[in-house]
């Protein structure tokens, strides 16, 4: 594992108590910052923390709780250290169906969380970092962003809306030497294939050219160099891991 030095940093995980936010937290951990995982699982977030160890601490929040963001952010700048890292990881992939037969209300759903739950959490966090003049955010997207996938429109519409967030917050706090910055994984093997149909879960693996679904530890091995001090000019963009199913 290559050493990457984030020694005296906060971070913050939305999404940390599993799945690609979790093993973000274990390598930010492991390069020295303190980690605080804001997931709305509360058994998630202790077993979490326990497996962790020292470092890392919790809050149980809602991202599309504004009110609660805020407050939670507040915390953790008075109780762990000025945030100077954010990644944003929360997000579901909600139902199978066609635009036709998709229902209203689930598209509502997981626009809010996936898209303004984003939003949400990066408008209660960039303040902080302009006042510090310092901070590395990103912002967990999808290939589905890029490509769109069939019988997941509100989730690739969602997905490709953090693209456009992140290319316009990355050049509003360029001269802030914040970076912002996303990555586009292709399908990993966390529970948000819990709610996919084998059907599509087959059809996504025979997209990606390294014919193997991502690893967790992979995406935090990308996440870790964009949040460190190393990455000092480049922001709004968007990397790529998709195993060469997307390579733009």
């Amino acid at each position: 594992m290559n050493a990457i030095d984030l020694a005296g940093q906060t971070a913050v995980i939305t999404g940390g108590a599993q799945g690609l936010g979790f093993a973000m937290a274990s390598r930010l951990l492991a390069s020295g910052a303190k980690v605080s995982l804001w997931d709305l699982d509360r058994a998630a977030l202790e077993r979490a923390c326990a497996a962790l160890g020292k470092g890392a601490s919790a809050e149980m929040v809602d991202i599309t709780d504004l009110h609660g963001l805020t407050e939670a952010h507040a915390r953790v700048e008075a109780e762990v250290g000025n945030v100077s890292i954010l990644v944003n990881s929360a997000g579901i992939a909600g139902s199978n169906a066609l635009l036709e037969d998709y229902d209203a209300d689930e598209w509502r759903r997981i626009i809010e969380i996936n898209l303004n739950g984003t939003f949400y959490v990066n408008k209660v966090v960039v303040p902080s970092m302009k006042a510090h003049n310092y901070g590395r955010i990103v912002n967990i997207s999808s290939v589905a962003g890029k490509e769109g996938n069939p019988k997941l429109s509100a989730y690739s519409a969602a997905k490709a809306g953090v693209i456009g967030l992140t290319k316009s917050l990355g050049k509003e706090l360029a001269s802030y030497d914040i970076a912002v910055n996303a990555i586009t994984p292709a399908t990993a093997k966390t529970r948000i294939l819990d709610t996919l149909t084998d059907e599509f879960i087959n059809y996504m693996l025979t997209r990606i050219p390294r014919g193997r679904f991502l690893e967790v530890d992979e995406a935090a091995a990308m996440v870790a160099w964009l949040v460190s001090r190393e990455n000092s000019f480049t922001t709004a963009s968007v990397f790529d891991l998709s195993g060469g199913r997307t390579t733009y």
